[in-house]
Order: structure tokens, then C-alpha cells, then sequence
């Protein structure tokens, strides 16, 4: 019997794109999925033709593959990555190798690798970015696990990985969870892109008064340019001309502003805090997502509380590119945060993670994909120990340049009651970033009044307390 090369657990819409992916850059496949249905409709479907080989039970499918069998698992994170690999563990042998390609949290990871590596098999935890159309004709690859088996697979991953100039946009990130929390962080970053473009729209739209037309204009624009051409704003443009052919009204506007979420922006803020990193434009970027849900509440508010009415700016060009400029200096800071959460995880795990690989693998294929990762690999590459984004001399030139305009945006936004959490938490990073001196004395004093945490002083060396005793009147 012929064996297969590679097999995909799961055929919901990534497995089974990946699983074509990787049939078609030249590497005979075997799927299996839990329910014969979908088995049976992605053979009939999607298979004709193509060295796929349909399984309908794991003995069988783990018998259909040549060793060491490269078995990539693409099911809902959680529970049914563990029920999957406690189910192929008995009908494994030695090197045989597991990849979990889904949105899988970090620590999950690390168990999995700890548990399965000294029985023999070998784990790789793989952040896969792209969505549908990424699947099928290539990803962002974010591998971790042990060198070794990413050296054994990096044959299929650097075939069935997007292809940029610099080469596939796969690298080996690290050891254990370090591929799922490079991804996780992209998600993160993926959050505040997607909320700080949302604002540009919400101010171009109600204080520039662009309609639907120039808004597809302005953003196709913006993507002709190297600072903001992205995947993220060429889909945006994308959007606005779409017509409902029912009202004929743009269907944005018939769109429920309630966004979805699935978890990985919320995981991103949490162990941002648990690492004590300040990434306040993606936290602003998940609380909007969840003020947007509650809708109803938000629809009785607006009977009740009053604001200002937004009015056009006069001058409708300078208004646009002052939003831009806002948006470019909003959107270093959101790389900038994910950066510096991903190199304090690096040396809190010790993963040993490049800065300017994770920027190269983002540069195709993935949900963020940007003509400006091309500087941010720059910037990692000439200064590795570079602390934080900002003080890169081409970005931190940029704000320079533009911080009038960015300063004005978020001013004119506050009078015309237009929220722009994104942009303010931005601007509000940068400003406090770039203080010598913050009020967190008066902090420290608090905490040293009430709990005697102590303080340190800029004029001594030590540690001390005070007995913060009120002066009387007499002594005053």
C-alpha cells in the first residue's frame, strides 16, 4: 500500500485549505475527520482529482501515513485537542510527530509538549494566520516546539507558507507554547489594527462627512502608501462600494455594530498583565469590542445621555490626512506594544524569540500583513536589544513629525463626542513613554500612607517610610 506524507485531523474550513495547501505544493495527504459526513463532502467536493486519501477511523488513518508520521491536528482549542491526541497516543510510535494548528492557548501547549515528549512523540505548536484564503494558498507559519522536528518539517512548511521577497513566512519561533503566544500576540495586535481603523472610519465618516464613495477612495488611497498598505485597510476599501442589492444602500451601514470575539485578544491583555507590560491600544481595542455587544443597553443610553452633536470639519482634505497621520502614529504604537509583550515573554520563558524574524513571517499571508513590517524588521535587525519600538530612528522620527496632528484629532474627536479609545490610549502610551518624570510619586506616597509599601526617594539611596501623621492647624 502507498502511504501518505502528511495528514490533517479536522476538516472545518482552515483543515481542509491547509489540507489542500499542502496536496498541492507536492505532498500526497490523508484526512480524517470525527464525522464521515464532512469526510465524505470534502471528497466529493473538493478532492477530485488530488493525492488525498479519506480515513474514517484514526487506526485507519494513522496506518495510511508514512513514518515518522506528520500528523497536523486543526480542531476547536481546549478540550478537543486533548481528546484527539489521547486518542492517537496508543496508535503512535516513536518520533512520530503532532502539530496542533489552531488557536491554542500557550500554557495548553507547554503541558502537551511536556507530556508527550518523554514517551517518545514529538508536538510542535503552530500559530497559523491567513484565514480561509491563507489556508489554501498560504499562510503566516508560527511553529514552536523542538528544533529538530521543525527542521524535519520545515520542508512542507516552507513550501505551503506564503512566499515574500525575503523568503517563506515561516521561521522556527522557539521551544513549547512559543509559537501559539507569537500568534496570540498577532491576534492581539490583529484587535487594535482592526479598532484603530474603525475609528479613522467613525471620524472620516461623521466629522469629515465622507460618504461611502470617498471613503473607498481615501482608504484605497491609503493603501497605495508605504506607511498604511495593508491587508487590513485594503479589504476596508474593499467594503465601502459594496452596494446591498435589496435597499441599495451600502451594506456596512445595514451591519449590526455588535463585534465578535473569540478570545485570543482577551488571552493577549491577560498575560500582558500577568507579565506587567502596557499594551493599552490593544486593551482599548478588546473593551470596545465589548461595549460594542452590548447593544440594547447602549440603544437606551443614548434616550438618556446627551452629548455633543458632531458638525464637518470645514476643510475635508486636511481633516483626511490629519487622520491619517493619527492613524499611522496609532498603529506604531500598537506594534510597538505587541513587540515589547513578546520580548518580555521571551525572556520571562526564556524562548530566545527574534524580533525581526516574527516582523519577516507577518509580512505575508497573516491578518496583519503590512508594507511598514518591512521597517520593524529593519529596526530589530539593526538593534536587537532595541527596548521598545518607539525608539527606532525612522518611527520615532515619524511621531516627531506628526504628533501636532495626532494631538489634534483626538482633541477634535473629544468635542465632537466621537469615542477613540484606540487612538487616545495610544497617544496616552507615547506621552507617558516619553516622561522622565510620571505622578506615580504621589502613588507610591498613597500606598506608603495607608499600607507602608515604603518608597524610595531620587536624592537618597534605600528604602523608607513615613509616618503620615496630618499637620494640625496649628502647625500649618
Amino acid at each position: 500500500m502507498t502511504l501518505q506524507s502528511f495528514g490533517v485531523i479536522g476538516l472545518a474550513v482552515m483543515g481542509e485549505n491547509i489540507a489542500l495547501n499542502v496536496e498541492r505544493n507536492g505532498f500526497p495527504i490523508a484526512v480524517y475527520n470525527r464525522s464521515r459526513e464532512k469526510t465524505d463532502a470534502f471528497m466529493a467536493n473538493r478532492a477530485g482529482g488530488r493525492n488525498v486519501k479519506a480515513a474514517f477511523t484514526l487506526e485507519e488513518f494513522v496506518a495510511s501515513l508514512e513514518r515518522p508520521r506528520k500528523i497536523l491536528v486543526m480542531v476547536q482549542a481546549g478540550k478537543p485537542v486533548d481528546a484527539v491526541i489521547q486518542q492517537l497516543k496508543p496508535l503512535l510510535q516513536e518520533g512520530d510527530i503532532i502539530i496542533d494548528g489552531g488557536n491554542s492557548w500557550f500554557e495548553d501547549t507547554e503541558r502537551r509538549t511536556q507530556e508527550l515528549e518523554p514517551t517518545g512523540l514529538r508536538y510542535i505548536g503552530m500559530g497559523v494566520s491567513g484565514g480561509e484564503e491563507g489556508a489554501l494558498n498560504g499562510p503566516s507559519l508560527m511553529p514552536g516546539g523542538t528544533k529538530s522536528s521543525y527542521e524535519y518539517l520545515s520542508p512542507i512548511f516552507n513550501k505551503i507558507a506564503a512566499q515574500v521577497d525575503d523568503g517563506p513566512c515561516v521561521t522556527y519561533i522557539g521551544p513549547g507554547g512559543s509559537g501559539h503566544y507569537v500568534k496570540m500576540v498577532h491576534n492581539g495586535i490583529e484587535y487594535g489594527d482592526m479598532q484603530l481603523i474603525a475609528e479613522a472610519y467613525d471620524l472620516l465618516k461623521n466629522v469629515g462627512g465622507l460618504s461611502a464613495a470617498q471613503l473607498h477612495q481615501v482608504f484605497a488611497e491609503w493603501n497605495k502608501t508605504d506607511e498604511l498598505n495593508s491587508f487590513l485597510i485594503e479589504i476596508t476599501a474593499n467594503i465601502f462600494p459594496y452596494v446591498d442589492p435589496e435597499t441599495t444602500i451600502p451594506l456596512v451601514d445595514l451591519i449590526v455594530d455588535a463585534a465578535g470575539q473569540k478570545g485570543t485578544g482577551r488571552w493577549t491583555v491577560q498575560t500582558a498583565l500577568e507579565l506587567g507590560v502596557a499594551i493599552p491600544t490593544i486593551t482599548a481595542a478588546v473593551n470596545s469590542r465589548i461595549l460594542s455587544s452590548i447593544r440594547d443597553e447602549r440603544i437606551a443610553a443614548s434616550k438618556q445621555l446627551t452629548g455633543p452633536v458632531p458638525t464637518q470639519f470645514k476643510d475635508t482634505r486636511t481633516f483626511v490626512n490629519m487622520v491619517r497621520d493619527a492613524l499611522y502614529c496609532s498603529k506604531i504604537c500598537s506594534y510597538a506594544q505587541g513587540m515589547a509583550l513578546i520580548s518580555s515573554a521571551s525572556t520571562a520563558y526564556n524562548w530566545g524569540l527574534n524580533l525581526g524574524e516574527m516582523a519577516r513571517i507577518w509580512k505575508g499571508g497573516c491578518i496583519i500583513r503590512a508594507g511598514f513590517l518591512n521597517k520593524i524588521k529593519k529596526a530589530f535587525d539593526e538593534n536587537p536589544g532595541l527596548p521598545n519600538l518607539l525608539l527606532a530612528p525612522e518611527f520615532k522620527q515619524t511621531i516627531l513629525d506628526r504628533q501636532a496632528a495626532w494631538r489634534e484629532i483626538i482633541v477634535t474627536a473629544a468635542k465632537m463626542g466621537i469615542p477613540v479609545p484606540a487612538f487616545s490610549a495610544s497617544l496616552d502610551y507615547f506621552d507617558s513613554y516619553r516622561r522622565a518624570r510620571l505622578p506615580q510619586n504621589l502613588t507610591q506616597a498613597q500606598r506608603d500612607y495607608f499600607g507602608a509599601h515604603t518608597y524610595k526617594r531620587i536624592d537618597k539611596e534605600g528604602t523608607f517610610h513615613t509616618e503620615w501623621v496630618p499637620i494640625s492647624e496649628t502647625q500649618k
